[in-house]
């Protein structure tokens, strides 16, 4: 892509740039009311069956991934023109879905300035080495890199050890107002969950917060993972990396049935909101309808994605995601062979 093409593309998504109070304030009232008067109905059931209470928990989870998007378009100052509206409501959100807003906020801005290059991973992305940074790695990095890489422990523990362990403490070089925000954010959270055990039971509060936290983090983690690890994925190195191709071609268009994007908040036009952070969620589907050139990027479904599961290497060679088993087998194929094969291909 041409720069002339960049800059006619980033034009032609600018007047999506600005949010709109009407629909922020729906959105709201469509994400909270749900949230809570599903949290309330499943708490009554417990008198009835837990069997009862669960899907609606589940339910429930679907909403607070919802809440999290609205958290999201907060950290980015899309959900309202006010920086200072967004602060209030993002660390509002923040407490629900328990994420610290001014500590995540920073480390998602680094996310999208470094996204898809190879030089500056590290700050709030999905671990991912290279074929050849594996080959050459420790046995002590590799064991560890196949532990995190495996999926029981990335969406099971994942949401556990994110939410519960890192959310809850800052960053070593983290400013004054970053820390106090995660202070702030840590006690409103026990302020509430005390408050909803004094309320329900301490009981009640774990069978029905619980199977909320659990899923929706498992939910918030794979949305994270699939939307940038897809097979023919982009990555580059420092010198070679291009902020619209990480948007356009490193972040998937993740397409949804209808009713799964609406409680994800759009999330899965991945690829509009890294081109453009400021563009806030509920117009997200509008920016890709009406801009020819989004329309062409690499698109995934419920279905395809399962496939990013064997994803585990960046191939730089091959530009594409690998699997630890197709690794192996390259390494036991005889050089000479492989290089007859090559001839051959040559041929």
């Amino acid at each position: 892509m041409t720069i002339q093409k960049q800059k006619n593309l980033r034009k032609q998504v600018a007047p999506f740039e600005k949010a709109v109070m009407k629909d922020s304030i729906r959105q709201l009232i469509n994400t909270f009311l749900p949230f809570f008067t599903l949290w309330f109905l499943a708490y009554e059931s417990l008198s009835i069956s837990y069997f009862l209470a669960f899907p609606l928990t589940v339910i429930a989870a679907g909403f607070l991934v919802r809440i999290f998007i609205i958290f999201h378009d907060c950290c980015h100052y899309s959900f309202f023109k006010s920086r200072q509206h967004n602060k209030i409501l993002g660390t509002i959100t923040g407490v629900l879905t328990m994420f610290p807003y001014s500590q995540w906020g920073h480390s998602h801005a680094i996310h999208h300035a470094t996204s898809s290059n190879l030089d500056k991973r590290g700050t709030g992305d999905i671990w991912v080495l290279t074929v050849t940074e594996y080959k050459e790695a420790s046995i002590w990095k590799k064991i560890a890199y196949r532990i995190y890489r495996n999926p029981f422990i990335m969406f099971g523990v994942g949401p556990i050890y994110v939410f519960l362990i890192t959310n809850r403490f800052n960053q070593k070089n983290a400013k004054k107002n970053e820390r106090m925000n995660t202070y702030l954010t840590n006690v409103l959270i026990v302020a509430l969950a005390a408050a909803t055990c004094w309320l329900v039971g301490w009981q009640a509060f774990l069978l029905i917060q619980g199977p909320i936290f659990f899923i929706s983090g498992s939910i918030g983690i794979w949305l994270f993972y699939v939307q940038h690890q897809f097979e023919d994925s982009y990555f580059e190195e420092d010198e070679h990396w291009d902020y619209v191709k990480a948007a356009v071609e490193g972040s998937s268009f993740y397409k949804l049935p209808k009713l799964l994007q609406w409680l994800t908040g759009n999330i899965g036009f991945h690829h509009v909101h890294h081109l453009s952070p400021r563009v806030p969620n509920y117009k997200l589907e509008a920016v890709h309808q009406h801009t020819q050139p989004l329309q062409n990027v690499p698109t995934i479904t419920l279905a395809t994605s399962l496939r990013s599961l064997r994803f585990r290497l960046w191939d730089e060679e091959n530009k594409m995601f690998v699997s630890f088993k197709e690794i192996k087998t390259r390494s036991a194929v005889p050089k000479a062979s492989r290089m007859s094969s090559q001839t051959k291909a040559e041929l």
